[in-house]
């Protein structure tokens, strides 16, 4: 793996070992021991954490408000607000680091997913991040997209987004924080995909970090983006590691970040009925782990979680896209090295408005947004009344539909399908990101509505394949039913009282009006995601031989382009016998 750029005074070591590796920091501050009094012998340092950024560039409309302590609703988020928080926050503080749990790239918003998140890293780098988990969306564009994210260089298609004033590229150099990935391993080698742990000296103590991401990240992940990769569990992962963090390091300090969460029912600093996967980790992880900063769930909670041992350690999470940091304090014992228990505090502070915003951070951001604006406000095609997807996956929904369309159109299948996980937004018909007239559709509304970047895949599948895919819809995911979005001509009826697995009728799957035959092929479009068996829709592996295809953004706007005034296509195409 080519070496890291450090811009600032970090490390100095990384190394994989079979199964683990490690990456070292160290700074000039170490202090003398001054053995006069027990708490004089403590180094003070303040975390600062955040988690799913997902590319949060500019302040967001609505999405951004949250209420504060005296209930009132405030304005947040928007990354140059982040940074110049982070400062204030950072004021007084002799030791600070800035750490995060994941996702802070993938699923991103237009200016930055527009250049493959370069723009989110850039950000990231100036507000001071030092190190962070991965999550399952670090993961969308796969694993060697991944590696170029944290090493450098241009990207292999789309080629350097930047230019000198000469006009020559310039290359992208990589984040100077560092990812960690424990439990993400290389199924034949055992090594992980990125360093596991990492280690800062600060005032002449360690303190060291290992970064996990849930054990089922994989089934969020496109199935070829992760070929030959393993996710482990991260309680076995994570206690593995902070016994070599203590074995071979000498490090006592370790903090977890960890890509996996819950909810609660308080306020953004409260703990009331804390639930979900986190609690069962946090009770689970090693005691020798003395905090656990988490994410995923987009929640925030300041909690205190009884360790194996009975002690209490703190949980927390800072909600999302910026909106909220995490500042935790705490104390290194400089005779044991080992975090004192009692002196940790944790407290969520949002990321207000009611500041002036990071100069540096801000014309990072403009640049950006300046450079999407060319692409972004071009006109692509035009719809007559609102096409919206179902906030309920279990739902059929117009948007659905209509991209199925699109790419049965693009790829020239028979039948195409869609799922409903992967439509993030609504097309509306007054909605004006750029000015435009009522009913236009920008490029950027449509990048907003399928933000992955997943290709399109066509191959064969029998009419009984297609059967069995159309079950698996009722095949409960964490608890969520997954209705596919169909292309025009492919109708079938259900019943939502028959139990699972036998819920269609199959002498109601027609096609263009033909009843589908359980013997016969038919060509069949889907995006790489799903054809490769992503959300558990295991029956596209069948499909064979396969052919690749657009993007699928592309092919949305290409049936925009070709199709004027688009109408909503009936939200649903199957029928219930309910």
């Amino acid at each position: 793996m080519p070496g890291l750029r450090h811009h600032r005074s970090t490390v100095a070591l990384a190394t994989v070992a079979v199964g683990l590796a490690v990456a070292t920091a160290s700074t000039a501050s170490a202090a003398p021991r001054d053995l006069s009094s027990h708490r004089k012998n403590r180094v003070a340092i303040q975390l600062l954490a955040f988690n799913d950024f997902h590319g949060h560039l500019e302040p967001d409309t609505g999405r951004g408000r949250l209420v504060a302590a005296d209930n009132r609703r405030v304005e947040t988020n928007g990354v140059a607000y982040l940074a110049r928080h982070l400062k204030n926050l950072r004021r007084g503080q002799k030791h600070s680091l800035t750490v995060a749990a994941g996702d802070l790239i993938g699923k991103s918003t237009f200016t930055s997913g527009l250049f493959h998140d370069e723009p989110a890293v850039e950000t990231l780098d100036e507000i001071g991040l030092d190190v962070s988990s991965v999550g399952n969306h670090e993961f969308d564009e796969g694993v060697t997209e991944l590696l170029r994210i944290q090493n450098g260089g241009c990207h292999p298609v789309d080629g350097c987004f930047q230019q000198d004033a000469a006009g020559n590229d310039i290359g992208y150099p990589g984040a100077d924080f560092r990812y960690l990935a424990a439990n993400v391993v290389h199924r034949r080698t055992g090594k992980t995909v990125l360093p596991a742990t990492w280690v800062k000296k600060v005032g002449g103590v360690k303190l060291g970090f290992i970064g996990m991401t849930f054990e089922d990240s994989g089934r969020l992940i496109a199935p070829g983006a992760i070929v030959g990769y393993d996710f482990l569990d991260a309680v076995r992962a994570g206690n593995r590691a902070a016994k070599m963090l203590q074995k071979k390091n000498g490090v006592k300090a370790i903090v977890v970040l960890l890509h996996e969460g819950g909810l609660q029912s308080g306020s953004y600093n409260g703990c009331a009925g804390i639930a979900g996967p986190i609690v069962d980790i946090a009770q689970r992880l090693a005691p020798k782990i003395d905090a656990v900063i988490s994410g995923h769930t987009h929640a925030a909670y300041a909690c205190k979680i009884r360790d194996p041992k009975g002690n209490f350690r703190s949980v927390t999470s800072a909600d999302s896209f910026g909106r909220t940091v995490t500042e935790i304090n705490l104390k290194i014992d400089t005779h044991t090295g080992d975090v004192v228990r009692k002196s940790v505090k944790a407290v969520n502070q949002l990321v207000t408005r009611d500041v002036r915003q990071d100069r540096a951070t801000r014309a990072i951001v403009r640049k950006w947004v300046a450079k999407a604006a060319g692409p972004g406000n071009r006109v692509v095609g035009t719809i007559s009344e609102d096409i919206r997807r179902s906030p309920d996956h279990g739902v059929e929904s117009s948007l659905a539909n209509l991209i199925a369309d699109a790419q049965r159109a693009s790829t020239g299948a028979q039948v195409a399908f869609m799922n409903p996980e992967a439509i993030e937004a609504s097309l509306l018909v007054d909605r004006s990101l750029a000015g435009e007239q009522p009913g236009q559709i920008t490029y950027r509304e449509a990048y907003n509505v399928q933000p992955y970047g997943n290709f399109l895949q066509t191959f064969d599948m029998t009419g009984a394949q297609i059967e069995m895919l159309l079950e698996q819809q009722w095949i409960r995911r964490g608890g969520d039913v997954l209705r596919l979005g169909i292309s025009d001509g492919l109708t079938y009826s259900w019943s939502p009282s028959a139990p699972v697995g036998s819920k269609i009728d199959p002498a109601s799957i027609t096609l263009n009006g033909v009843a589908i035959e359980p013997a016969a092929t038919y060509r069949v479009a889907a995006n790489n995601y799903i054809a490769t068996g992503g959300n558990g829709f295991t029956a596209f592996a069948n499909g064979a031989p396969r052919t690749g295809g657009k993007v699928d953004l592309v092919a949305l706007t290409d049936y925009f382009t070709a199709n004027p005034n688009v109408g909503a296509p009936p939200a649903a195409r199957s029928t219930s016998t309910a």
